[in-house]
């Protein structure tokens, strides 16, 4: 780990004012720290945000609003958050450790960095962190990367359980700079990395995200997240689904749908909700949660995995009813 300056301001306004080039935001650190350890990141600063006030898990009448610092073991177990959205609760159940949960903040959840070894590996080239090395996952091990949203400079996949749910629900984050406030819908925040994955999302220098907005959806209550992983206990998906389904009388009315696991960003199924509500079945509207995917030589297996996950989660919500 490098030096670095570290402050600690009390107020917002204080941690705009020194956030620049070469500094980070610190929250929970679960990510930031850990990639600062192994040299991945070098912040010149690095600014401590936890006294700053962005708590809170508030339900009103146009939706439910989080701090972006409360930590997800909170929201996940809160009432309002797991009676009225419980995909959101249960995909940060089975995110990483418990311990890990009751430190990470729900903000800096949405900006980790992906678990790419090749991107956390200092020894290899990586176009994310070093514009232009090339990506050694396009021919190397490549059994854990993304099929969905691919390009020939990155493969990486995005390792957020919880942003699935929130694309899912058309969340937005609302985010604070120098010049004032403004709001982005999560699916758009997100870029995919085309020519340039070092360019993650639509956050401009210094900006701090301030509050995650989930708009209101009375049957988001009949909702799942169904999360397939090598082994049951703090590990990454291999892929994900998070499913919310309005089913009324044996027909669905509406369906959110969005995955993880398999795309370079969290990847909402507009087809998937389109066959839904026109009366498909369950299994012909799975079918679509592929489409477009673009396997490499050890992840084939994603495109069928993806679209089994969709189904089970879509039984799961209409076997709840």
């Amino acid at each position: 780990m490098r030096a670095f300056d570290f402050a600690a301001p009390r107020g917002i306004a204080g941690a705009l004012r020194l956030a620049g080039d070469g500094s980070a935001f610190l929250a929970g650190g679960t990510t930031l720290v850990d990639l600062m350890k192994l040299n991945v990141l070098a912040p010149e600063h690095v600014i401590d945000i936890n006294r700053l006030p962005l708590r809170g898990i508030r339900l009103g009448p146009d939706g439910l609003h989080i701090g972006a610092l409360e930590r997800m073991d909170d929201i996940a177990r809160h009432g309002a958050v797991a009676a009225q959205y419980p995909l959101i609760s249960q995909a940060l159940l089975l995110s990483a450790s418990p311990q890990i949960r009751n430190m990470a903040s729900i903000g800096g959840n949405l900006m980790q960095r992906t678990r790419c070894g090749y991107f956390r590996d200092m020894a290899t080239s990586c176009n994310k962190r070093s514009p232009g090395s090339g990506c050694p996952a396009q021919t190397g091990d490549n059994r854990g990367h993304a099929v969905l949203g691919t390009s020939a400079s990155c493969a990486a996949t995005h390792a957020s359980d919880v942003a699935v749910a929130l694309v899912a629900l058309d969340a937005s984050v609302r985010l604070r700079g120098r010049d004032g406030e403004r709001s982005v819908r999560l699916a758009d925040f997100y870029l995919l990395p085309g020519d340039t994955p070092h360019v993650e999302n639509r956050l401009r220098p210094g900006e701090l995200i301030t509050e995650v907005i989930v708009p209101r959806l009375q049957w988001a209550r009949h909702s799942t997240y169904v999360k397939v992983r090598d082994r049951q206990s703090y590990e990454f998906a291999l892929a994900s689904a998070a499913v919310a389904v309005d089913l009324r009388g044996g027909k669905v009315r509406d369906a959110r749908v969005a995955v993880g696991g398999v795309g370079t960003v969290p990847w909402r199924l507009p087809a998937v909700e389109a066959a839904l509500r026109a009366g498909q079945s369950f299994e012909r509207a799975s079918a679509l949660a592929a489409e477009g995917a673009r396997p490499l030589a050890g992840n084939s297996f994603k495109v069928e995995l993806v679209q089994r996950t969709v189904l089970r989660a879509l039984m799961e919500v209409a076997g709840s009813r």
